[in-house]
């Protein structure tokens, strides 16, 4: 039984969920307390399963499919790039590091967006620490390789639906 893209998108959804559901372990089990790179990646991981689930909800025909598609790779393409951005800081040398800086909620609550984005991407020191690894790997570079296998399988999902029905 082939695929739909129905099913496609769901699954990419509960492979969303499935991240969350990790990182949510992690910070509240494992104690783990996200950085600000670490929270960007969050919201792209709930972005990118928004999209996959209304597109499920919604089940589109045609180019739609593609619209849907496309949204779910730009979102992964984000949180893909704030990745990237987390693995580089944590391959730094460390008198290379940037100094620590102010949490997440304060910087978006005491500047202005533009700013407290600025700020964030800069990095600190706490988004340098490696304190998670599996197979000697950190979760950024994990969240990297997720972030470019839901693009994919979002792109996947709306060619190689295009000649079926939903």
């Amino acid at each position: 039984m082939p695929l739909t893209f129905r099913s496609a998108c769901l699954l990419g959804f509960l492979a969303c969920a499935g991240l969350m559901g990790y990182a949510l372990y992690a910070q509240h089990v494992l104690g783990l307390e996200p950085c600000p790179l670490c929270i960007l990646q969050r919201m792209a991981v709930i972005a990118t399963g928004i999209v996959f689930l209304v597109a499920a909800l919604h089940g589109p025909a045609g180019f739609g499919r593609w619209v849907y598609g496309g949204l779910a790779t730009v979102a992964a393409a984000a949180g893909a790039g704030v990745a990237g951005r987390h693995v580089w800081l944590q391959s730094l040398p460390p008198d290379q590091v940037p100094a620590c800086g102010p949490g997440y909620e304060y910087m978006m609550e005491a500047f202005p967006l533009t700013k407290a984005l600025s700020m964030i991407f800069t990095g600190s020191g706490e988004c340098a620490e490696v304190d998670w690894q599996l197979l000697g790997l950190s979760m950024p570079w994990w969240t990297l390789f997720a972030f470019i296998g839901l693009a994919l399988w979002a792109l996947v999902a709306a060619a190689a639906a295009r000649h079926r029905r939903a």
